[in-house]
């Protein structure tokens, strides 16, 4: 509320009812962090609620266990590999990047990649029929 201030009385008024009202907000910030089930309420409160049905991915909570971990295994790789020595605002910006990139990164993503690799190599482990390999064996 913005008070028209037009002499010192009015000022003084003013200085008064913010005093208060800051005492006010700080007994309510100090009910907020009073205790650990309170801070875990007050940040868990943070975070945008949406549907827990898997289809929204923003929230951390949403994500399965490979994206998490993924969000955090990405950056960390690459920073330690392929941009070890690379300035900080080089690193911060793979890191904002692969965070990013990691929103795609799930279960079904890597489940998906694992069944093409593993198609690949048994078509080079297939093989035939005993008779077919050693055709002399006794």
């Amino acid at each position: 509320m913005d008070a028209t201030i037009k002499n010192s009385w009015d000022l003084k008024e003013e200085i008064i009812r913010l005093r208060e009202l800051e005492k006010v907000q700080g007994a309510a910030i100090k009910q907020h962090f009073n205790s650990p089930a309170a801070v875990f309420t007050t940040v868990y409160s943070l975070f945008p609620k949406g549907n827990h049905s898997g289809e929204n991915k923003s929230n951390i909570f949403n994500q399965d266990f490979v994206s998490i971990i993924s969000r955090f295994l990405i950056p960390l790789t690459l920073n330690k590999t392929l941009f070890k020595n690379s300035g900080f605002l080089v690193k911060a910006l793979v890191g904002l990047v692969s965070q990013k990139a990691s929103g795609y990164v799930n279960e079904e993503a890597v489940g998906t990649v694992w069944d093409k690799a593993k198609t690949l190599f048994s078509h080079f482990t297939k093989k035939g029929p005993v008779e077919k390999r050693y055709p002399y064996s006794m």
